[in-house]
């Protein structure tokens, strides 16, 4: 087990928190791999391959002027050049509406299988599970897929 590839998959899981919290959808591309598939189901969000995925995450996050995906110490496993991580997250997040704005809170574990590539690690499989929600608005409804 290299310190150098665990540093490398922290700072990708960093990468994307801070992606997703800046809306910068374009930088989530050196996160996953280009035929990565990701499950936000859990969640009650979609299941789909990247890029498909980062348009479904731009229309579903376009309600939230605040999110701050705060996540916990991974737990990494390294097999050569593929790797597995859970990591957990508590996220609270800000709900635009026309009669005021709404904070509530949530949590999940991402399950990821990581490969090596020649940039370096990236996200081949992403996987959302034990949600949770606290003070979540009873009329929120995912944004389907498309």
């Amino acid at each position: 087990m290299s310190a150098d590839d665990i540093i490398a998959i922290q700072q990708l899981l960093a990468a994307y928190v801070f992606a997703i919290d800046a809306k910068d959808y374009d930088a989530l591309d050196a996160v996953f791999v280009p035929g990565a598939t990701v499950d936000y189901r859990a969640a009650g969000g979609a299941a789909g391959e990247w890029p498909t995925m980062k348009a479904w995450l731009k229309g579903a996050l376009a309600s939230f002027p605040l999110t701050q995906h705060l996540i916990g110490l991974p737990l990494i496993r390294l097999e050569g050049d593929r790797a597995s991580a859970r990591t957990m997250l508590f996220n609270p997040m800000r709900l635009a509406r026309s009669s005021g704005d709404e904070l509530f809170f949530v949590g999940c574990t991402y399950v990821d299988d990581l490969v090596r590539t020649a940039e370096g690690w990236r996200i081949a499989k992403r996987v959302e599970t034990d949600f949770w929600a606290k003070d979540a608005p009873a009329d929120l409804i995912a944004e389907p897929a498309s």
